[in-house]
């Protein structure tokens, strides 16, 4: 009898399980089948810019020292004791053109003037009785009163009487430009750049006093790379200075003591040489007071940064270098928005941004955004600026 309820209790406990599962496959075979939702493409925001075409002109740029262009030696050219010197005659003094800079005792050369003067008159006397007695001679012979040879010696002594008379007008100008070189003049505006006399100093004719150079302009040589010259467009093994019309302007910029300074110059030559090992050739600039009205004077040893005008180019595209990815390439948004790598040909590269010369047309649009992964065909959502970006 227990056999028997144990048996009825199995086989309802399978039945109810039975039931339940088919109950279950029932709800899940006659449930409502959801709807298929296809995942959307979200665009990947870009900045882009707009390629355009235009003629630009090269810069070069270099940095150098100033230096002056006219630089003297102070020297005299008679010896004497200093006797009076200059207050601008100083290092950093400066003076005008013909200012007197340093006088020396010139009591000895005073009475070298007064010999020379005294033995002017003596030759004159003796001058104008050699041809008075010239013109007696020529007179007696011409009466036949003396003989032929006794004119030839009166015709020799007039000769020696000339001759000392222009000996001395000579040794009288002589003693005057000595006298006039006791004071010791500028030969042009300008600064002095060491000095090395006092007063009661004795200088010896040929002894350098002083240092001096000319303010009216200034010089910078600035090393430029060979392969830069291109930019230049200045022609090679060019003889002398360049002509206003092949001159580039030079823009010279410095920050001292705080505060920013700009100069204009221009590019009058190249030194002849290359140098071997670095193939840097000099390129100097010359800066003129009249140029930089209003500005002040370059001193002599600053450092100065300079950017060089350089030649036209048509037909060159100018973006940011963040456009640049693998060296030679950009990427350009299509017409279905679509990232596309383009090969391009670079022209150079100025400060933060590239010249392009080839591989792209006006009206492209070129992404400037930093993206990290891109691939090729992705979906982006351009935002074109204007300019370099």
């Amino acid at each position: 009898m227990s056999a028997m309820s144990n048996l009825a209790k199995g086989i309802i406990t399978v039945g109810v399980l039975f039931f339940a599962v088919v109950v279950a496959y029932g709800l899940v075979a006659t449930a409502p089948q959801p709807e298929r939702v296809e995942p959307e493409n979200i665009a990947t925001s870009i900045r882009a810019i707009e390629a355009q075409l235009e003629r630009v002109r090269l810069e070069v740029v270099s940095q150098g020292s100033v230096m002056p262009r006219t630089e003297s030696e102070l020297i005299p050219e008679v010896s004497g004791r200093v006797q009076w010197v200059s207050p601008n005659l100083v290092t950093g003094g400066f003076f005008r053109a013909d200012d007197v800079l340093l006088k020396l005792d010139d009591r000895d050369y005073q009475s070298s003037v007064g010999r020379s003067e005294a033995a002017l008159a003596r030759a004159v006397a003796e001058e104008e009785l050699a041809r008075f007695e010239l013109q007696r001679m020529e007179e007696l012979v011409k009466k036949q009163l003396i003989s032929q040879s006794n004119l030839e010696s009166v015709q020799r002594n007039h000769r020696i009487a000339e001759a000392s008379l222009q000996d001395a007008r000579i040794a009288l100008e002589q003693a005057n430009r000595d006298l006039n070189r006791t004071e010791i003049r500028a030969p042009y505006d300008g600064f002095v750049r060491t000095e090395k006399v006092d007063p009661g100093q004795y200088v010896s004719r040929g002894q350098s006093i002083a240092s001096i150079y000319a303010s009216d302009s200034v010089e910078v040589r600035l090393p430029v790379a060979d392969r830069q010259l291109a930019y230049l467009d200045l022609p090679l093994g060019f003889r002398g200075e360049l002509s206003p019309e092949q001159a580039p302007d030079v823009k010279l910029f410095t920050d001292y003591g705080g505060n920013h300074y700009e100069w204009e110059g221009k590019l009058v030559r190249t030194e002849s040489e290359i140098d071997s090992r670095s193939r840097m050739v000099t390129a100097v600039v010359r800066v003129t007071q009249d140029r930089n009205a209003g500005k002040p004077d370059l001193p002599l040893g600053l450092f100065v940064n300079a950017a060089i005008q350089g030649r036209e180019v048509d037909n060159i595209i100018t973006l940011p270098r963040s456009a640049l990815r693998n060296q030679n390439q950009v990427l350009i948004v299509d017409a279905d928005n679509r990232l596309r790598y383009r090969d391009v040909d670079i022209l150079r590269f100025e400060n933060d941004a590239v010249l392009i010369s080839g591989g792209l047309a006006s009206g492209d649009i070129v992404n400037i955004s930093p993206l990290q992964t891109v691939i090729d065909g992705m979906q982006v959502d351009p935002i074109v600026q204007s300019g370099q970006g």
